[in-house]
């Protein structure tokens, strides 16, 4: 269920004005109380009214005091800052509105003349249409054509670079494709390092199986830990 919205402006009925007071205060004083301890920040209440011949002041008057006298030792400058009384607060607030009044009256004028556009484009001519309606039309149409232009621009490179892409796929020939239509693969392994012991064993294995005539007793080798080279440890 929603809240009913409070309509603030002064209560003409004075039992009800005091009754708001006194709800309203309280709850005044509440928020100050959560802000100071929340926030860890010095904050004082002091408040008039027709009801109590003295002023009200909380959290006490001597820390009242400390705050202001706080307060009266900034600058200027600092003492300004933030600060708002009633005729800024509503001069601000009336400009706030002035912008969002502009804004609003530019969006409609751009819906109307969107309108209007969408009724030539149909057969509708231009006799009723004076030269404010004549620019604001004008105007809307060169937004609408660079929006065009700037989308078939994009549109444009983007199919340039997927063509690119397809065309360098295509050349690319991998070694299956190469396979498949008969051509010779030639595939470099890369090369390792070989030890001199290793060259050594690979020459010995040559030898012995090409020429074993030519070898000796003495070119054998020797098994276990006699044999520095040894295949086996």
């Amino acid at each position: 269920m929603t809240k009913n919205t409070v309509k603030i402006s002064y209560i003409t009925k004075d039992s009800a004005r005091k009754a708001t007071f006194r709800k309203r205060k309280k709850g005044l004083l509440k928020k100050a109380s959560e802000l100071s301890t929340l926030c860890g920040i010095d904050a004082s209440v002091i408040i008039y009214s027709p009801y109590n011949t003295q002023p009200e002041v909380w959290p006490s008057p001597t820390e009242a005091e400390r705050v202001l006298s706080k307060f009266k030792k900034m600058p200027k400058m600092d003492q300004s800052m933030e600060m708002m009384s009633q005729e800024s607060f509503l001069k601000r607030r009336i400009e706030l509105a002035n912008k969002q009044l502009k804004r609003q009256c530019r969006d409609n004028r751009e819906e109307e003349i969107t309108q209007v556009m969408f009724q030539c484009l149909a057969g509708q001519g231009f006799e009723n249409l004076n030269m404010m309606d004549l620019n604001d039309l004008e105007w809307l149409l060169e937004q609408n054509m660079r929006d065009i232009d700037r989308r078939i621009n994009m549109l444009t490179k983007a199919s340039h670079s997927q063509g690119s892409v397809a065309a360098a796929s295509a050349t690319m020939a991998t070694p299956e494709a190469m396979l498949k239509s008969g051509e010779k693969v030639h595939v470099e392994s890369p090369e390792r390092e070989v030890s001199p012991e290793t060259e050594q064993r690979q020459q010995l294995i040559k030898d012995l199986m090409h020429s074993p005539e030519n070898i000796g007793l003495d070119s054998v080798l020797s098994f276990g830990d006699n044999n520095p080279i040894a295949f086996f440890p």
